[in-house]
């Protein structure tokens, strides 16, 4: 071939490969409207990234990057601007209050309880100790006399970064009330900060599904959806019943800050920070969640949804009308 038509045929050959480049990544970049970063409580991870993240994706055509860990955690990090979510989702309603005002950043102006949960006790089945977490089960003996016995493993999470570790400590306090059983919380949990059962939220299902513990507390949505064997606690002292709240705020938990927790009915919230890169984005995921779909699939994970209503000011006019229903 001539030297000139081969320069051509190259030439040719290179601006083909070139459209073709160009089309496919025009291709790609309609295929998806953007990335939508959603941080959420970690209790809520198989929920969130095996039934909400891709269902989301798959109805709105946006693509969903979640991360869970401990709500307090989180709210730390987006404090601290290391994150800067589209939407975040707490288990503690008072975390929002972490990054509300100018002394927090103006992060958090207004937020959704959207679902309620309660504490349980899971444990592993193949533990020593199964024998008695079942019999507990069903009732012939109480649960916190299994917890006593010596060599027993338990974990739960840490309550200066997580709301569930503030919960635990709460609910063994509201225990020693409701059994009558004086020194029960310093018998099984020991301080508040007992490091030997202290693990991240997002470890906790792990470690306990591999050995490492024979029981942990745990929300319901967590064993609902991994389907690990549990404990249901009175309501009296589970969180999970509004009825109860009375009984839950004569307890309380100051921590090492001074921040003083009240107990009450345990709230899952959400909120689209003031750090959202694409508002649009964080509003579909919203009504997407809190929406027909999402609530379905929240119900599925065991979650008891509320009546939406908003707290603060300042939520985008979409979210208005979707808490007013209309």
């Amino acid at each position: 071939m001539p030297l000139g038509k081969k320069f051509g045929f190259i030439a040719t050959i290179l601006l083909l490969f070139l459209a073709a480049s160009c089309g496919s990544s025009s291709a790609s970049s309609s295929s998806s409207l953007g990335a939508v970063n959603v941080l959420y409580a970690g209790s809520l991870v198989t929920m969130m990234e095996k039934s909400v993240g891709p269902s989301f994706t798959k109805a709105t055509n946006y693509t969903y990057l979640g991360e869970g860990k401990g709500s307090v955690a989180l709210a730390n990090e987006i404090k601290g601007k290391l994150r800067r979510p589209d939407i975040f989702i707490s288990a503690d309603p008072t975390v929002n209050s972490l990054l509300t005002g100018q002394a927090n950043g103006n992060y958090v102006s207004w937020y959704i309880p959207f679902a309620s949960t309660s504490l349980v006790l899971g444990y592993n089945p193949n533990s020593s100790f199964a024998a008695q977490f079942q019999a507990a089960q069903s009732g012939a003996v109480p649960w916190w006399q299994v917890l006593e016995q010596p060599g027993l493993r338990l974990g739960r999470t840490d309550p200066a970064i997580d709301p569930k570790g503030v919960y635990t400590i709460l609910a063994f306090e509201l225990a020693q009330k409701y059994y009558n059983q004086p020194n029960l919380s310093a018998v099984i949990l020991g301080s508040a900060e007992n490091t030997a059962q202290i693990f991240p939220e997002e470890e906790l299902v792990s470690r306990l599904q591999s050995g490492q513990l024979d029981a942990g507390i745990f929300y319901s949505t967590e064993v609902t959806a991994l389907k690990i064997p549990y404990i249901t606690l009175p309501d009296q002292i589970n969180f999970g019943n509004p009825v109860d709240a009375s009984f839950y705020s004569q307890v309380s938990y100051t921590s090492s800050s001074g921040k003083i927790t009240q107990g009450a009915p345990i709230e899952y919230t959400i909120t689209i920070p003031s750090t959202s890169q694409d508002p649009q984005g964080a509003i579909a995921f919203v009504r997407y969640f809190l929406g027909a779909a999402g609530s379905a699939l929240l119900k599925q994970y065991g979650l008891t949804l509320l009546p939406l209503s908003i707290v603060g000011s300042g939520a985008p006019a979409e979210i208005v009308q979707l808490a007013q229903g209309s």
